[in-house]
């Protein structure tokens, strides 16, 4: 029933597909997108292994809501990563993170909060009625702290 196929037509715009049909629906979806770094950083007034200087691979993950464009669309996920590369990595990647971040203790949680606000930023002008859902920032493989929108909108 679902065999091996060779495409012998490849479908043609405004001749298979109608411009009209390409977006196929109204609703309002998320798309995601995920990036690594790596950081140094220490924490301030903790008690524990990480009042001294040490370094994370992180994983950042980006939920980001709109609506479809007349092609499909919410936003291009290249979109996210220019966002990414040259309004919050910057900040981050191979960077000592007490020295690059706005005067914090550079924990997850107020690291996600700040990485929650930059991309809120970026995305303020953005077709679509794109809006930042979620940010998770990972410190390690199983541990992560999360921004979302409500809480960031409602205290």
């Amino acid at each position: 029933m679902y065999g091996f196929t060779i495409v012998e037509n490849l479908q043609k715009i405004d001749e298979h597909i109608k411009r009209h049909e390409l977006n196929y629906h109204s609703k309002r979806v998320m798309v995601s997108k995920e990036f690594t770094f790596d950081a140094a950083h220490h924490l301030h007034c903790y008690d524990g292994k990480c009042k001294n200087l040490h370094g994370h691979t992180y994983t950042a993950v980006f939920g980001i809501s709109g609506h479809t464009d007349d092609i499909g669309l919410v936003i291009d996920f290249g979109d996210i990563k220019t966002i990414w590369k040259e309004q919050i990595e910057v900040h981050l990647d191979h960077r000592y993170l007490n020295d690059t971040l706005p005067n914090m203790n550079t924990t997850a949680e107020n690291m996600v909060v700040w990485c929650y606000e930059k991309m809120d930023a970026a995305l303020a002008d953005y077709p679509n009625g794109c809006r930042v859902e979620f940010v998770r920032l990972y410190e390690t493989p199983t541990s992560y702290a999360e921004a979302r929108r409500e809480w960031m909108r409602n205290g």
